[in-house]
């Protein structure tokens, strides 16, 4: 179980994140919806460790191991995994070296060049990428859609206990989206514990999920099952009663 306590997250001297509680278990999909600046990225990379993002109170347990203050590397080594809402490109790094360093570090075993492409070409295969990732740099020249398929790339390759997915539906048309989507299910299905941060429910047309949670202004006041989203597309937030306040 991924369970987050109490939780609250500031930034630039700012309380941002107010006292959350979320479990999720292995196996479980966990839907994270919210207006544009209510906390949802801020929580994702305070969970990863991200340095810009300060706990001040509360704590992350990781299969009852407290990780509140690991180093995001350490956290990934204990199977977090975040795929970010606005991936990086980084320029001299290839892909093929970056996907297969990340694998063995994570595996903590070494894995032949020629075995590793062996393996990894057929997933990508199914990613129907219009140009292999595996001849470029990391992110660079990369569409927004073809950044979001990388991000999920690597889920599908490192297998994490448990995931944050922000945002990975945006900037996908609606063959990407299916590709996406499957493999998240995939995932699940396989052990994972997943957290989608999404703005839109088009995502849930393909993917059985066990929660939707609603954040406003850093605190989450809803959670319920998938008609919750559906509540969310008709009415807005504005329906919510903690709605601006």
């Amino acid at each position: 179980m991924l369970e987050i306590k109490d939780l609250c997250v500031s930034s630039g001297g700012k309380e941002i994140v107010k006292n959350t509680n979320l479990k999720i278990k292995g196996g479980e999909i966990h839907i994270l919806m919210g207006p544009n600046a209510s906390g949802k990225s801020t929580l994702s990379l305070a969970l990863a460790g991200h340095p810009g993002y300060k706990i001040t109170s509360g704590k992350i347990l990781l299969d009852k191991q407290d990780i509140t203050i690991l180093t995001p590397d350490k956290r990934a080594r204990l199977g977090l995994f975040l795929a970010m809402q606005y991936p990086v490109a980084v320029s001299g790094v290839p892909v093929f070296n970056f996907l297969r360093a990340s694998y063995q570090t994570l595996r903590n075993k070494k894995v032949e060049p020629k075995d590793f492409m062996n393996s990894i070409g057929k997933k990508i295969e199914t990613f129907k990428f219009n140009d292999s990732p595996l001849e470029r740099n990391v992110n660079e020249g990369f569409s927004g859609g073809e950044k979001k398929k990388f991000e999920i790339l690597q889920l599908d390759l490192l297998k994490p206990k448990y995931a944050i997915l922000d945002e990975p539906d945006s900037g996908l048309d609606i063959d990407a989206l299916k590709i996406v989507a499957a493999k998240i299910k995939q995932v699940a299905k396989e052990g994972a514990g997943i957290l989608l941060i999404t703005h839109y429910q088009r995502i849930l047309k393909y993917l059985t999920v066990d929660r939707v949670h609603i954040l406003l202004d850093g605190k989450l006041v809803e959670s319920g099952g998938h008609r919750l989203a559906q509540e969310i597309e008709n009415k807005g937030y504005k329906s919510f009663s903690n709605y601006g306040k």
